[in-house]
Formats: C-alpha cells, structure tokens, sequence
C-alpha cells in the first residue's frame, strides 16, 4: 500500500489543479462581472462554492486512483478516458462562464459535463462500485449547478 499512496496524492493532485485553472477564471469575476449578474433566490452564498468544490475534486482523485489502481483492461482505459473528458469539461465550464462571462454556452458545456459524467459513473462502476458512488455528491453538486446556470441564463437575457 505505501508505494501507491503518491499515485493517490497524483490523482487527487490532478482533480484539485483542474479547479485551481478554473479559479484563475471566477476569483476575479466574482466580485465584479459575476455579482452584477440576477441570480436565483437559491443561488448559494459565493463562499459556499470553494469548500463544496475542494471536496469534490477530493472524492474524484479518490475514485480516479480506485480506476487506476484496479485490473489494466479496456474498461479501466475507457473509463480513465471518460473521467479525463469530463474534467476538461469541468475546467472549461469555468473558462466559459467566468471568463468569457458567456452563460449561454456555459449551459451548453455543462450539460456536455453532466452527460459524461453519467457515462463516467457507469464506466466506474463496472470496475469498482466504491468510485462510482464516489462520484455521487459530484453529479448531484453538478446538477444543481446546471439548474443554477440555466436560472442565470433566463434571469439576464
């Protein structure tokens, strides 16, 4: 077990620097373009987002380093490749949204997002059930994201 522990670090390390790319992109957009926007009377407080977010990436190193660590067949390849999608999709919602200040095609990103991880989740479960379900909080954050993503859209024409 020890010598997999940096394979572990790596993996959470992956997750955790797809969303220091993505805060390049909302720190500064926050205060500025991000607060003049009407949101939602269910849009979360701006501070809630970095805690839920740090622990998410969390939980997906962890079922990345589950996939990585388990048999080497087609599926683990498959779904590697799955869960690498869904984090460039992840980091360019970010871009697109905070960035481009683009809601509009954020929305298209994110349901892009959402379907690949699905796909993710299932790939995952067919290898260990364990990584599957710890994308579970993860679909569930990003679905309430999408519904968040679209109300911006529909409130700011």
């Amino acid at each position: 077990m020890p010598k997999k522990i940096p394979l572990l670090i790596f993996s959470i390390a992956v997750c955790l620097g797809a969303g220091v790319v993505g805060s390049f992109f909302t720190i500064s957009a926050i205060p500025t373009w991000y607060a003049t926007l009407h949101k939602p009377i269910f849009s979360p407080p701006n501070w809630v987002f970095g805690p839920v977010w740090t622990l998410l990436y969390i939980l997906m190193g962890i079922a990345l380093y589950k996939i990585v660590t388990s048999r080497k067949s087609q599926e683990s390849s498959r779904a590697i490749r799955l869960f690498i999608i869904q984090l460039i999709l992840n980091t360019l919602w970010s871009i697109i949204f905070f960035g481009l200040h683009n809601p509009v095609l954020a929305f298209v990103d994110i349901v892009a997002l959402w379907i690949t991880i699905v796909l993710t989740m299932q790939a995952f479960y067919k290898i260990n059930k364990v990584a599957g379900n710890l994308l579970i909080p993860y679909i569930l954050w990003v679905s309430f994201a999408t519904i968040l993503n679209v109300a911006i859209v529909i409130l700011n024409p």
